[in-house]
């Protein structure tokens, strides 16, 4: 069997770059000028339970407590509110009770303001607890979005 052997000239293929590099800054310029800037939809301040042990508690008392009781199914059956205030499935009536609370003239500014703590059974759909988030954060007034309350904290799961 006979081996050709190749010069090293042959085997040498060049990339032009300066096409690439043109290329790369034209998709640049491309995304650069198409990019639109918007406004955040459905950024909620949402604080999610420490683990155990992992350092003090919150001294602060929650004023209001939700808590969302499911039919074994995944199914939302009851809203309750501080323990003694049913809803049924009613988000509406929830969200009224809300803005009898808070007010609606001003809304909550930064940390001030009343803090929810939404604790729900463990087989509930998220679908719910998205519901109840969007329920005490706020409403649209026609073309206003009026905040009622920015605090939400979800409770500690029970082991």
């Amino acid at each position: 069997m006979k081996f050709r052997h190749r010069s090293k000239q042959e085997d040498k293929t060049e990339l032009s770059m300066t096409s690439m590099i043109d290329i790369v800054f034209l998709l640049l310029v491309f995304f650069v000028m198409t990019f639109k800037i918007s406004a955040l939809e459905g950024d909620f301040n949402v604080k999610m339970p420490l683990q155990e042990g992992s350092g003090p508690s919150d001294s602060t008392q929650l004023p209001l407590k939700l808590v969302m009781h499911s039919d074994g199914k995944g199914n939302l059956t009851e809203i309750v509110l501080n323990d003694n205030l049913s809803f049924g499935t009613d988000w509406e009536r929830l969200r009224g009770h809300i803005v009898s609370l808070v007010g609606d003239d001003a809304g909550p500014a930064g940390d001030e303001g009343p803090e929810v703590e939404i604790d729900f059974d463990d087989d509930l759909f998220y679908v719910h607890v998205i519901a109840a988030i969007t329920s005490v954060t706020g409403y649209r007034s026609g073309n206003d979005i009026v905040h009622l309350i920015d605090r939400i904290k979800l409770a500690k799961p029970i082991p």
